[in-house]
């Protein structure tokens, strides 16, 4: 394991009528829970692989038997008032403990592959930050070597705005993107991905 490169996931706890809100507008919540399940096994084999140290940050609490193997991933509670604060104090904590290169993502994009994550981090070694565009105006992935709060400040988390007014925060800095992906929000995002197919039945 490679403690200066640390991986974070932020996962939602699975619970029925509280995860992928905005899918389950069109499929119900039941559909919307399967598929958020789903998303969490992908996430979880495609990160596993990884040579980072792993940390999975619940949004609830932490729960010891699930997809997330103790024998990879350590597991923490995210801590803040929204998604800005909670994703800063994730990276403080891991530069705090030492290490050197830090990626976020999140555990809703089927698309991400382990070939997506070790680009990030190789990308990581020659830019100040990286970013993976998500195709609706946020980004899946935010790879840095240091906190800038500014960053995880003033942004309307979950709206097509975010990816503009952060790169706009890192102006000044070396930035590397990657491929643009698509996260599952909405049935826009699912409806002819072959991989959802069975789910919609």
């Amino acid at each position: 394991m490679n403690n200066t490169n640390v991986l974070l996931i932020f996962t939602r706890n699975p619970e029925l009528g509280k995860v992928k809100t905005r899918l389950a507008k069109t499929i119900g919540d039941e559909k919307a829970l399967s598929i958020y399940k789903f998303l969490l096994t992908h996430t979880a084999n495609v990160t596993q692989k990884s040579s980072a140290k792993k940390v999975v940050y619940y949004s609830e609490n932490i729960t010891a038997d699930d997809n997330w193997n103790p024998a990879h991933f350590e597991k923490k509670l995210q801590q803040g008032n929204d998604l800005g604060e909670r994703m800063q104090h994730a990276f403080e904590e891991s530069f705090a403990s030492g290490a050197c290169n830090v990626i976020i993502i999140g555990s809703d994009l089927y698309d991400l592959t382990e070939k997506h994550i070790e680009k990030a981090f190789s990308k990581l070694e020659k830019h100040d930050v990286v970013i993976g565009p998500a195709e609706d105006g946020g980004y899946y992935l935010l790879g840095l070597k240091k906190v800038d709060p500014e960053i995880f400040q003033q942004k309307n988390w979950g709206t097509d705005t975010v990816l503009r007014d952060t790169l706009e925060n890192l102006k000044n800095l070396d930035v590397a993107l990657l491929t643009p992906l698509n996260d599952v929000d909405v049935f826009e995002d699912i409806k002819t991905h072959p991989a959802f197919q069975k789910f919609l039945k």
